[in-house]
């Protein structure tokens, strides 16, 4: 099959067309879009979807989108790809975990299937949610263009209330994990790059006018009884939302202005989440026939000078780094792997985990809630993104409205990180400004925080992005990349911050399985010894308010590949079994409890 382009004089010309991506490129799939499923009962769309890799976008060049249903030998025309019979992979998963020659693939891949629908009935609309799809995911609806989401792991939805059919429809998605200049992250990145939809695909039927958004959370006045409450409805131009927290005898109701917007603060005295106490409550929200629910919990975070405080409690952060991957799985997260995760960061008597290097499953952040976990959440805004181009912040801004969107009802988020190790340039210092303006804007119940740069010629923290942001993140391998483990003393006497830190990377690769040293560099024992000098030096300094080692677990990745890596990040406290702990597990472990009992 050859397309045959408008005004074209011959059905070559879609071969040498190389704008093709860009009647397909509209990113009106954004933040703008997302609606609140708390307490909906989605329709799921996970299973077997057919399935095609199509790494020079011929399907876009010749519309593979348009092709219908028919019998092989009834076809009139010669074609590549038949979308409705072949190949099928499991939704959600990563294609580089299915086959091997899938492994490296970057591109476009193909994904089809069918959905059946009897008349939608006239006082109900249709959502589509993509939970994530890494990274560029264009929409079809039985051959018509939707849009695109540009971003791999944040939600997306999109609505087909006018555009399904009775009977059968198809629906195609194509997604794309290309890594360019101009995305976020762009081409030069430290973990895996897997393709593929990999989080759950849900239906939402929603009533005409509905509930688009509710944001519930206590004020940080230090009052510790104000609750403030933002709902916006879809579909309707005035009335009032209703909103109740039984359990504090809050019974409101929240009127709305033309634009569907509105506000309002309560008193109540809840009991404060925390840690010790992950306290939830249950909060309800109707309208128009519309019923959304969610758990919250109500605790305030603060920065003063170099001081964090929890509740209005000095808090030391005891952390682990955590990145989203599976030996087998990829980046597709059960519920068992989650709870195991937090398993382990109980083990080592951690009260905090920084999810890097990007929104980790949603699941997570209501999971920390209920077990007492605090979470550092970030955007993948990793090192030499192309500061100086509009449509990049563009990308990395949505990504970071998409998050908070998503996550800004959950307790345990007490920080939103903008970026990690970026070159400290007039162009990043006003990208990144921007985003934190974004996330101040959005929600100003929680802490901003970025990994920031250490000069290396003066040996001390020196960024300008800190003055713009509450907790200081440091990456530093003092003993690893900076072989010289005295540098770090002589950094901390430099450094007067002003401001808390937390040491948001520290650590050193450490492999135990065949072949593996019994000294130097890449073995268990000098991985072992980096981890007893930095808590030896850690634990003296004041501003230091937290520490999350990396990493949590051994984790695929490229661009490591001697003998002893083969593809994985060995910084892992725990093996890529997910089981084997190392030597430096307990003695994080043992340093955690001491600075637990000292609190």
């Amino acid at each position: 099959m050859l397309e045959r382009m408008e005004g074209a004089d011959n059905a070559l010309a879609c071969l040498h067309d190389e704008d093709y991506d860009v009647p397909f490129n509209k990113q009106n799939l954004n933040y703008e879009g997302l609606i609140f499923v708390g307490g909906r009962e989605g329709e799921s769309l996970n299973g077997d979807w057919n399935f095609c890799v199509d790494l020079l976008d011929t399907g876009l060049r010749q519309k593979w989108f348009s092709l219908k249903p028919e019998p092989a030998e009834e076809k009139i025309e010669p074609y590549d790809y038949d979308p409705y019979v072949g190949e099928t992979v499991p939704v959600p998963s990563c294609w580089s975990m299915l086959k091997e020659k899938w492994y490296f693939f970057e591109g476009s891949a193909w994904y089809t299937r069918s959905i059946d629908f009897a008349e939608l009935p006239t006082d109900e609309r249709l959502f589509l949610r993509v939970g994530a799809a890494q990274y560029d995911c264009k929409v079809f609806l039985n051959g018509e263009f939707l849009g695109n989401h540009y971003g791999g792991s944040t939600p997306f939805n999109v609505e087909l209330t006018d555009r399904v059919k009775q009977g059968q429809n198809w629906l195609m998605l194509v997604v794309n994990n290309t890594r360019t200049l101009d995305r976020v992250p762009m081409r030069n990145t430290d973990w895996f790059n897997y393709g593929g939809i990999y989080r759950d695909v849900d239906l939402y039927r929603v009533p005409k006018a509905f509930i688009k958004d509710l944001f519930v959370r206590m004020l940080p006045d230090d009052a510790y009884s104000n609750i403030a409450i933002d709902v916006a409805v879809d579909g309707v131009a005035s009335g009032s939302v209703a909103v109740s927290i039984e359990e504090l005898g809050i019974s409101a109701e929240i009127a709305v202005d033309a634009d569907g917007k509105g506000s309002l603060v309560v008193e109540a005295k809840p009991e404060l989440w925390s840690p010790e106490t992950p306290r939830l409550y249950d909060v309800v929200a109707t309208f128009c026939g519309d019923r959304v629910t969610d758990r919250v919990g109500f605790r305030q975070i603060k920065q003063i000078g170099e001081e964090l405080f929890l509740n209005g409690k000095s808090v030391f952060l005891r952390g682990i780094s955590v990145h989203e991957d599976d030996e087998f799985k990829g980046k597709v997260v059960t519920d068992e792997d989650l709870r195991q995760r937090f398993e382990h960061a109980k083990e080592l008597n951690c009260n905090f985990l920084r999810l890097a290097h990007y929104p980790h499953d949603e699941r997570a952040a209501k999971l920390a809630d209920e077990l007492g976990f605090m979470l550092w959440e970030e955007i993948p805004v990793y090192w030499a993104i192309d500061f100086k181009n509009p449509a990049t912040f563009k990308d990395a801004d949505n990504q970071l409205r998409e998050l908070i969107k998503r996550d800004r009802n959950r307790a345990s988020v007490i920080i939103w990180s903008v970026g990690n190790e970026n070159p400290d340039t007039d162009e990043r210092l006003a990208f990144m400004k921007g985003l934190v303006d974004t996330a101040n804007s959005m929600d100003g119940t929680r802490l901003t925080s970025a990994a920031c740069l250490v000069n290396h010629t003066k040996n001390r923290i020196e960024d300008r992005l800190a003055q713009y942001i509450n907790v200081i993140g440091i990456n530093e391998y003092y003993g690893w990349y900076e072989e010289n483990f005295d540098d770090l003393i002589e950094f901390l006497d430099n450094s007067d911050p002003g401001k808390p830190v937390v040491i948001s990377e520290t650590g050193a690769d450490g492999y135990i399985g065949e072949g593996k040293l019994e000294k130097g560099f890449f073995s268990e024992a000098y991985m072992a010894e980096v981890y007893r000098k930095q808590i030896a030096t850690l634990k003296e300094r004041e501003f230091v308010k937290g520490i999350s080692p990396w990493i949590l677990y051994d984790f695929r990745v490229e661009r490591r590949q001697n003998m002893y890596q083969r593809g994985w990040n060995r910084k892992g406290l725990i093996a890529s079994d997910k089981k084997t702990k190392k030597e430096a597990f307990k003695l994080l472990s043992d340093f955690y409890a001491t600075l637990k009992d000292e609190r």
